[in-house]
This record gives structure tokens, C-alpha cells and sequence, in this order.
């Protein structure tokens, strides 16, 4: 089996852009291993269905009509709606569906959701440019890797200062992924990473009250890769050091946290280690630091028969650096003001599966989050710091429930499902595609967009975008 371009680290031969411009502009279809390029395959599958669903939520129509309201007319396809958008506008669209519902893929130590940012763009620029499939899976792939492990070089520093690590990240792999589409030769693969970096920034603002932005980030990166890749291939001039400069990313947005980076990170193994493959996808429509939680409360309800009306109190043990994010402020996450508010709740959620027994996308409807009895549930539950916990290798996490006739009972899964060796199966990823596209589509339409999906590479972009799109 052929292997792809092998490289050194950083330090040795020359700068983070320079190596990840060569790995992508080497990389052949052929060069990827079957079963990296298969994986990928499905992670594609699960990013369309959940796109699809995404549809039938307000947020898409706001998105697109404000997108509507001051783009141009276009001609591509977006996935599961009938609009035609322009190419920019397009990759914004898709990117807002693929992450609007927080059901997409994670990598675990890199905490991105890489999918989400470097499928539309490839999706979009292929389709443009009349790829072929086997053109777009291998832009997918050199965009997976780059998002991938410049996230991880920080340690989760991105989001511990504030930023939301994918639309960080999303704006360097969209640029890689774009040029190569666009013919950028090394070069200017490099530049175009360099006019990435000054683009680069996503708050994480929205987790205070469960606002929108958080939807967009992926489409705006895609956005400003593909603006880059295009200055690029035109003679822009760029700084040469985007990621590891004296005003590089990684010092800017890290601070102090830059002392704990490894950025030999990103370039280690490149074209050895598929950091793909190793993307997590979801079992729930949720943050996925608190995937560890919902599997604890429901096996506990499971196994032991625990009644939510019997519950005296709840201490859910979650890794320490996620409690920014999921447990606090405290008054917030027991009482969410939106759906994604919710999906950010370790209260909520918590007691949203001892009440209803699930935590799909129905217990994130105003009903769910206006139930008393999940409420008074919610009010029960305190968080504490897992001393177990495995992060960010796998977003671990457990729960010690306490009865009101004294019983205790402990759950704890060191390995959230969905991830490394709990990874979805196939069948499985089949099964929640299905699940969220026949929210939107028939189930011909939703057997059609599955097979075009999972035979892309037989196929040519044009034809799996306009497959997407609603009839």
C-alpha cells in the first residue's frame, strides 16, 4: 500500500506552513490508505445528515436569509435546501448546517470540530471546479490533518483563553484545502496560511448565553481559507511564520499558555499518523464534554431502576478544564435560555436523562427546557472535578447519585462513547445519518444522498453537491 509524503518536524526542516504546504500539495488519492479514506467517507455521511436536519430549525432560515440579504446571486447547491448560493456564501451556508445542531464530529485532544470546516469548503470549491470526487475527499483529508493538529498543539489552551479552537483552526485548513482545489503549488500553499493567520479568531462569547455565533464560525473560516487561497495564487504578499512568528497565532491567542505548546505537534508523523480517523462522532446533539455525563446518567437509570422523583442530589464529576464551558456559571446551566444554551449544561442535560430516559434533539425543544420536573432536577445537581479523568485524550467523565431513601450509586466511563475504541461502526453512523436527514427528506432521498456519499470517490463533486441539495 502506498504511503503518503513522509515529513520531519518543524524544527528541522523549516517552518509549520512550509511542511503542511508540501503535505498538501503532494498528497495524491492514492496515497491515503483505504481505510483512512473510507473513515473519512463516513464522517462525510455524518456531517450531511446532520446538515440535513439543520434545516428544519429556525437558526437556517435566519442564517440564510441574512446571507441572502447582502450576497450575490449564484448557481451551487446547498445541502438539503433548494437556494442557490455563490461559492462564498455557499461555504458559509453549509458550514452553519453541518454545525448548527452541535451533533458533528470531535476530535478528542484537539477539541475541533474539523468536519464542519473543511467539508463545506471542499464540497463547495470542488463542485465549482468541476473535481472529482476523488479530488475532494483528498482536499477533505489534507484539511482534516491541519485542523486537526494545529488544535492540538495548544493543549486546549484555544478555548482555556476564550477561543473557540475549530474557528481558529478552520481558517489555516480551509486556506490548505481551497488551494489545493484552486492548483496553488507549494508556495503558495504557504502564503496562503500566512494570510490566514491575521483572519484567525473565534470568541467564545456565545457560551454566557447560549448565543448564535458559535454556528457560523465554521462557514466563516471556510470563507477566509478560500478568500486566502485565492489572494495566494494572485501574488499576495504574506508573513511567513503564521503559526509560530513572534506575532504568530499560537503566542497571540495562547499568552502565557504558549510555555505548555507543542508545536512540533502539528507537523510530527505528518502523512504517518491519520489524525482523522481519530475524530470522534456523536451520540448526542451536545457539547461533547458532556457525552461521559448523559452515558453515566442513563446507564445509572438503567441498571439501577433510579427514578428522577427519588433523586435527593447529584454530583457529576467532569474533567477540570471543561468547566468553563459546561458547568458554570452555575445559575446559567441550571436554568438554559436556548436550546444551545442547553447543549452546553451539565445540570440540564444530567437531569434531562433521568427524566426522560434520552437526550436526543426532542430534549432540546422549548418544552424539554421549560419542564419542571427536569428543572427541580437540574437544581440538584452540583459538578465536581473528576479525579479519574483522561482529558483531553477522551473527554472522561462519571456521576455519584445519591437516592432519598440513602442509596449511592457510581458510574464513571474513562471513555466517552463514540471515541477511540468506542468509535460508532459504520452501521451505526448509517443509522443517525438516517435518522437526521428523514427529518428533512423521504426515505428514497435520504437512501440516495447515503449512496452518493459513500461511493464520492466513484463519482465527480458536482454531482454528490447537486445530489444534496432538496429536490
Amino acid at each position: 500500500m502506498a504511503t503518503a509524503p513522509q515529513t520531519e518536524t518543524a524544527s528541522a526542516v523549516g517552518t509549520i506552513s512550509q511542511i503542511l504546504a508540501n503535505f498538501a500539495d503532494e498528497l495524491t488519492y492514492d496515497d491515503i490508505p483505504a481505510d483512512v479514506r473510507e473513515r473519512a467517507k463516513y464522517l462525510i455521511l455524518d456531517a450531511v445528515g446532520i446538515a440535513m436536519a439543520s434545516t428544519c430549525y429556525p437558526f437556517s432560515d435566519a442564517i440564510l436569509a441574512g446571507i441572502q440579504a447582502v450576497g450575490e446571486p449564484g448557481n451551487l447547491p446547498v445541502i438539503g435546501m433548494k437556494e442557490r448560493l455563490g461559492m462564498r456564501d455557499s461555504v458559509l451556508m453549509n458550514g452553519a448546517l453541518v454545525h448548527g445542531l452541535d451533533y458533528d464530529d470531535t476530535h478528542m485532544e484537539s477539541v475541533v470540530h474539523a468536519t464542519a470546516v473543511t467539508m463545506p469548503a471542499a464540497l463547495v470549491v470542488a463542485a465549482r471546479e468541476g473535481a472529482s470526487g476523488r479530488d475532494l475527499l483528498t482536499a477533505y483529508i489534507v484539511g482534516m490533518e491541519a485542523a486537526i493538529r494545529i488544535g492540538e498543539a495548544p493543549k486546549v489552551g484555544f478555548h482555556q483563553r476564550g477561543y473557540h479552537a475549530t474557528g481558529v483552526v478552520g481558517h489555516f485548513a480551509s486556506s490548505l484545502v481551497a488551494g489545493k482545489l484552486l492548483g496553488l503549488d507549494a508556495t503558495q500553499l504557504a502564503v496562503a496560511q500566512g494570510i490566514a493567520g491575521s483572519t484567525a479568531m473565534a470568541s467564545m462569547e456565545f457560551v454566557e448565553d447560549g448565543a448564535w455565533n458559535k454556528r457560523i464560525h465554521p462557514g466563516w473560516a471556510g470563507v477566509a481559507g478560500i478568500m486566502a487561497a485565492g489572494q495566494a495564487k494572485h501574488g499576495f504578499v504574506a508573513p511567513s511564520r503564521p503559526y509560530e512568528g513572534r506575532y504568530g497565532i499560537f503566542k497571540t491567542h495562547l499568552a502565557d499558555l504558549d510555555r505548555d505548546a507543542d508545536y512540533d505537534a502539528v507537523t510530527d508523523r505528518l502523512g504517518k499518523r491519520w489524525a482523522v480517523v481519530e475524530s470522534a462522532i456523536k451520540p448526542y446533539p451536545s457539547c461533547h464534554f458532556t457525552h461521559a455525563i448523559a452515558d453515566s446518567a442513563l446507564a445509572l437509570r438503567e441498571r439501577h431502576g433510579i427514578e428522577a422523583d427519588n433523586i435527593a442530589r447529584v454530583r457529576a464529576l467532569i474533567p477540570e478544564d471543561t468547566v468553563p464551558v459546561i458547568a458554570e456559571p452555575v445559575a446559567n446551566k441550571k436554568r438554559p435560555a436556548s436550546d444551545y444554551d442547553a447543549k452546553f449544561s451539565t445540570h440540564f442535560i444530567t437531569a434531562a436523562c433521568f427524566e426522560r430516559g434520552k437526550f436526543g434533539l426532542a430534549e432540546l425543544e422549548d418544552e424539554a427546557l421549560n419542564d419542571p420536573a427536569i428543572l427541580a432536577l437540574a437544581d440538584k445537581v452540583e459538578f465536581e472535578i473528576d479525579p479519574k479523568s483522561e482529558f483531553p485524550r477522551y473527554f472522561s467523565g462519571g456521576m455519584v447519585v445519591t437516592t432519598k431513601d440513602g442509596g449511592e450509586f457510581v458510574h464513571h466511563e474513562r471513555i466517552n462513547r463514540g471515541a477511540g475504541e468506542r468509535a460508532l461502526s459504520g452501521e451505526e453512523i448509517v443509522n443517525k445519518f438516517t435518522d437526521n436527514a428523514l427529518m428533512a427528506a423521504t426515505a428514497d432521498k435520504a437512501a440516495a444522498v447515503k449512496e452518493l456519499v459513500l461511493d464520492l470517490d466513484g463519482s465527480d463533486a458536482k454531482i454528490l453537491a447537486e445530489g444534496l441539495a432538496a429536490d
